[in-house]
């Protein structure tokens, strides 16, 4: 069995500022691996690749450029532009906002990403996965990426998206 096929999800961990019709999703996982390392997996194409839920067409530390985002099982890309990149700190692009803290010898990557209320669980669990995969990506145990139609094809991700409904309906 592969590394991919064992792979499981931990417990949920995240939560919801509601307000109008996009809700805010707010992520926090602690990595092992330095800001700068943790950095390069956030901008660089070649890395988002291997763990993000997008593609670009460019590297994402450029405040003030725009990017082609395209969603994995969206065939439309986006402009994008990069509002803010201040290495190895934060980043904010469409509507994310990235913040990396030194934490120890690692980590602290806080994400918070503008979602329509309605789809909310859905990008928790999408963002679960794909935080849970660049973690291991940077680790040295890659299992490729897990997003879009084929995350929602693990069982996994439908378990997380009912506990995180079910979290956010009790907020």
């Amino acid at each position: 069995m592969t590394d991919r096929e064992q792979y499981t999800p931990g417990p949920t961990s995240a939560e919801v500022r509601k307000g109008g019709e996009k809700w805010t999703l707010i992520l926090v996982r602690q990595l092992r691996q330095s800001p700068d390392k943790v950095w390069k997996a956030l901008v660089e194409p070649a890395q988002l690749r291997e763990w993000a839920p997008f593609d670009v067409d460019g590297a994402l530390d450029a405040p003030g450029s725009t990017v082609k985002l395209t969603w994995v099982g969206s065939p439309m890309p986006v402009d994008t532009r990069i509002t803010r990149a201040e290495a190895p700190k934060l980043l904010e692009y469409g509507d994310m906002r990235w913040e990396l803290e030194p934490s120890g010898s690692g980590t602290r990557l806080t994400l918070w990403s503008s979602i329509d209320r309605r789809y909310v669980s859905w990008g928790a669990a999408g963002w679960h996965i794909s935080l849970d995969v660049l973690d291991r990506l940077l680790g040295g145990n890659p299992i490729g990426r897990i997003a879009g139609p084929d995350a929602m094809k693990f069982e996994a991700w439908q378990r997380l998206k009912d506990e995180y409904a079910k979290q956010f309906s009790d907020e």
